[in-house]
Order: C-alpha cells, then structure tokens, then sequence
C-alpha cells in the first residue's frame, strides 16, 4: 500500500463519515482515494433528498435555455465540485469493459453486507450497458463517459446513504 493510502486510512480512524468510505469501495473504478474524496467534497450524503440534487450540486446535469415554447438543451452545467466530478469522470472510464466480477473484487467485497453487493452490481450491469448504448449511437466517448459519471453519483448516493454516519 502505498504511503499516502496509508495516511489517509489512519485519518479515516476518527472521521464521521468514514462508515460510507469502505462500502463506496464496492463499485468498479471507486477506490480509496476517490471514495474520500467523494465523500470529504460531499460532506453528509443526507442533506441531498435525490440523487437529482446531488447530481445538480456536482454541476452534472444539463443546460438549458429556453423561451416561449422552444426548449433547448446543452451540456453539462460544470457549476459544481470539479475535483468530484474529475474524480467520478476517472471512475466512469472502467465501465467501458464488459460487466464482471473479477476474484480480487469479489475477495474485497464479501464481507460488505448484501445490499451493498446488489446495488453495487445492478450499478456495473446498468453503467457498462449505459455507455456501450451512447457508444452504438454515436456518441463521442467523453460524452458517454460524463452520462456515465453522472449515473455513478446517483449509485455513490444510494450506497453512501445505506450506512448510518455521526455527523
């Protein structure tokens, strides 16, 4: 383990929110570091309602304008935290490979309740299925990565919000 993980779990030791810390780990792309820094940038997960609202706080939804009855839309808004929304972008890009689960996440994984697992699986099955779909109609694949990213942060706030944090 490298040095800065090492300190990093030593300052998890007495870190109210550190409980959502290991289950976040359970979803591909999501390790130590980017579940900290998820959850240092979000602060407590309950004081977003849905997953929309934390979405909306990431500045991952999309623009809009629209007058009269025209409604146009365009990309993403980018008026959130952008160290967490290149952090979740880094994760999205391991979706791109097929929906699996290898030995060493199935080792990190089985002591993590069941809950976890599940949502952490129907989030690799949904995410990969996701991205290959925006790839087959044409879409550039930072695109299809930032949709991609955009649902992983309403699968980081689903899990985060099952543990039960001190704050």
């Amino acid at each position: 383990m490298a040095p800065l993980e090492t300190a990093i779990e030593d300052a998890l030791l007495d870190w109210p929110l550190a409980p959502a810390v290991k289950p976040l780990q359970a979803l591909r792309g999501v390790g130590l570091i980017a579940a900290v820094i998820f959850m240092v940038e979000v602060g407590d997960i309950r004081r977003f309602e849905s997953p929309r609202q934390l979405m909306a706080y990431l500045g991952l939804v999309p623009s809009k304008r629209s007058t009269g009855d025209t409604v146009r839309r365009g990309g993403i808004t980018k008026t959130g935290n952008a160290r967490v929304r290149r952090t979740l972008a880094e994760s999205a890009w391991t979706y791109r490979y097929p929906a699996r689960v290898g030995k060493k996440a199935y080792f990190a994984t089985r002591d993590m309740p069941e809950e976890v697992r599940e949502t952490a699986w129907k989030a690799q099955a949904r995410l990969t299925r996701r991205y290959r779909a925006l790839i087959a109609r044409g879409k550039r694949s930072t695109v299809a990565i930032t949709a991609v990213a955009r649902e992983l942060a309403g699968f980081m706030w689903a899990i985060a919000r099952m543990e039960p944090m001190e704050v």
